[in-house]
């Protein structure tokens, strides 16, 4: 079963295998990152093989995967750069909400500098703030998108009921949430982008790792192909739904390359129907959630203390 090699972010066309430039920042997502050059080579690197949609946040770094981004791509000619507002940073794995409509504004502002940039082609809301009505952070991007400092709007990290808010509020292109073959907590998010033709943009597409512990349908899969796990895992993401734009994130070429081998795999019907349910990832994966959910919560005791 082929899919379909790319999808509509309303006016602008990109191909269905993005790149996520998180991991390109220091540990932690802050600061640079240990090897800025190679950063930089393989951005270019993605940029050959294809790649025409890069993902990016102004809290990654924060500031630098935008920079990175800029000194290695611009001018960027048919590549299109998404990035977002709404988070802010206090230090390595710590993250804030701000989705205030004055910091929205100020978050686009650096961005277009930091990007080099009049107008930022798809424009995210990071994140929905509980302190702040999603229609009045959307009512902002809109502001700008007025302006022409933003060709298109998207939103991230919604459940269904705020997406519906979302598009009552203003017209969007695409939705970014953690998606991938093990966790399917927004399936529904991805049918309602369905419904609306709406691009969903699949975050964690390999589960951060874990589906190469994992048991089942995708290890069978990827031995009957000669593929790996997380192939298989972005070949099944492309397969799901011809809206989705996964966007594997690594700092290793070699596994850039390997991420953009996966286009080209072909999945079967009895392979789609193995895949259909989510996958069981094994005891190395589980490890690391429970070690992860642990340190957020030191992490949320230290903030509380200072």
């Amino acid at each position: 079963m082929h899919v379909v090699e790319t999808v509509r972010l309303g006016d602008i066309t990109v191909r269905r295998l993005g790149l996520g430039t998180m991991e390109l920042t220091g540990h932690g997502t802050w600061g640079e990152p240990r090897d800025p050059a190679g950063a930089r080579a393989l951005l270019r690197r993605a940029r050959e093989l294809g790649v025409d949609f890069f993902d990016t946040a102004d809290s990654y770094g924060p500031e630098v995967s935008e920079r990175l981004i800029a000194d290695a791509l611009h001018p960027y000619g048919e590549v299109v750069v998404a990035t977002k507002g709404g988070m802010t940073r206090q230090g390595p794995s710590l993250w804030s909400r701000d989705c205030r409509p004055e910091h929205l504004r100020s978050a686009c502002e650096g961005s277009l500098r930091r990007l080099r940039v009049d107008c930022i082609d798809l424009y995210q809301l990071h994140v929905v703030d509980p302190d702040v009505p999603i229609e009045e952070s959307l009512g902002m991007l809109a502001e700008l998108r007025a302006q022409g400092k933003i060709r298109h709007i998207g939103v991230c990290n919604v459940s269904r009921s705020e997406l519906e808010r979302a598009v009552a509020a203003t017209p969007v292109v695409s939705v970014q949430n953690r998606y991938n073959a093990a966790d399917r907590r927004s399936e529904s998010v991805l049918e309602l982008c369905e419904t609306l033709g709406l691009a969903f943009i699949p975050w964690a597409p390999v589960g951060g790792g874990g589906l190469s512990d994992a048991r089942g349908a995708v290890v069978r899969t990827a031995r009957r192909l000669g593929a790996t796990a997380p192939q298989v895992a972005l070949a099944w993401l492309l397969h799901r739904s011809p809206l989705t734009v996964p966007i594997p994130g690594t700092r290793s070429l070699a596994h850039l390359e390997e991420n953009v081998r996966a286009s080209s795999l072909v999945l079967e019907p009895g392979d789609l129907a193995a895949l259909a349910s989510p996958v069981k990832v094994g005891f190395g994966a589980k490890r690391i959630a429970r070690q992860m959910r642990r340190r957020a919560r030191r992490l949320s005791r230290w903030v509380r203390r200072a």
